[in-house]
């Protein structure tokens, strides 16, 4: 841990007065926005009977009671999981937690675009896409050289980050024979800094992916970003599948793998559970599960979606503990927009990794001196690199 970190934590250690909390509309914390009207068990006339709850409140029970991770879940599983009343997930996720993890410790991630923009992909969210190019007004550029990168992660390891990503707006790795041997460089030194390492490029090869593998790679992203179902509504250029092959050759690879999803795309309650489905039933669980909440983005297709409310956020991140008790679950994009007690009550239900920094990619993030003070106000420590 660096000396400013261990200053603010000893600081403010016994600074914690939770019921600053209740000090401000309760709205603020759990959003107001209805929670979904549907329950797992119930058809379109009538509420679910007893039998229902008993079964649901059973699926629960066992699910929290679980001393091992599974995956071969169910979705009407992970919906009675999903839809159990808020406060009692958070708590029981909580207590999930707390039996697979330290709770005070929470992992700090910087990210890195090493490459914007000129994507050829369609991602209706992403404005490194060229088809939305006139309208967000962002500048394709070069690769980043590999000092400028090793410079980054050495500001990036000095402020307390343990894992530095690198993105690169990339459909694919074909033909980047060049860019990938620079990549390995960059993974090489990252990895000599002490830190972990990750990257997303888009697809990937197995042959791509164990060239990574003997650079050092500590994990890749490749987020799945929503159900299999509502998928296409985002995307239309890259299949869920290529998705999934993609995280099948990081696998095999030997690679960690970094996978989650994109919140407040317009989907529904059940195509978070759909997205919790995709990735709690993989071969393997990812051993990272970003949650993002949707930043949007003027002159993309979804640039005047409306805020995903907190609720659904923390009843993933809640859900998402339970399901995948190993599993580290970062709070990805659009933390930036959340209060303190906001992201106080996602550690508690779970969480224990954020991104922290000058920047996400395109968007704002949170920046290191205001993750001190979170982390010191809140009895919090930054995890120690955990890269095999």
């Amino acid at each position: 841990m660096s000396t400013s970190w261990r200053a603010a934590a000893s600081r403010h250690a016994y600074s914690l007065r939770p019921c600053q909390v209740l000090n401000r509309p309760f709205s603020t914390v759990v959003d107001q926005q209805p929670l979904p009207t549907r329950s797992p068990f119930e058809n379109d006339h009538k509420q679910p009977d007893v039998k229902q709850t008993q079964q649901a409140e059973e699926i629960f029970r066992q699910a929290v009671a679980a001393t091992q991770v599974r995956n071969n879940w169910t979705k009407e599983e992970i919906s009675a999981i999903y839809h159990q009343p808020l406060m009692k997930l958070a708590f029981e996720s909580g207590s999930v937690h707390r039996r697979f993890h330290d709770p005070a410790e929470v992992q700090l991630c910087t990210l890195m675009n090493i490459k914007t923009g000129g994507c050829t992909e369609d991602c209706s969210y992403c404005a490194q896409s060229t088809r939305y190019q006139k309208g967000t007004g962002l500048e394709a550029k070069k690769v980043e050289t590999v000092e400028s990168v090793l410079e980054a992660a050495r500001v990036a390891r000095a402020r307390g980050s343990t894992r530095f990503c690198m993105g690169a707006a990339w459909r694919d790795m074909r033909g980047r024979k060049n860019a990938l041997r620079n990549i390995r460089a960059m993974v090489q030194g990252v990895r000599a800094l002490g830190m972990e390492s990750c990257v997303t490029l888009g697809m990937i090869d197995g042959a791509q992916a164990r060239e990574l593998k003997e650079a050092g790679l500590t994990a890749y992203n490749h987020n799945v970003d929503t159900s299999r179902e509502f998928y296409p509504s985002i995307i239309s250029t890259r299949s869920y599948d290529e998705r999934l092959k993609t995280l099948a050759h990081v696998r095999d690879a030997g690679i960690n793998v970094c996978s989650g999803g994109i919140l407040g795309l317009g989907e529904s309650a059940q195509d978070r559970v759909g997205l919790l489905f995709t990735v709690a039933t993989l071969p393997s669980h990812p051993e990272s599960f970003p949650v993002n909440a949707l930043v949007p983005i003027k002159g993309t297709p979804l640039g005047d979606r409306p805020p995903i409310d907190f609720a659904s956020m923390l009843r993933t991140i809640a859900t998402a503990r339970i399901l995948m008790p190993a599993t580290v679950i970062r709070i990805a994009a659009g933390r930036k927009n959340m209060s303190e007690e906001q992201q106080a009550l996602c550690f508690m239900a779970g969480a224990n990794a954020v991104f922290t920094g000058e920047k996400m990619l395109t968007t704002d993030c949170n920046g290191w001196d205001e993750d001190s003070v979170l982390f010191g106000r809140w009895g919090l420590r930054p995890m120690e690199p955990r890269a095999r």
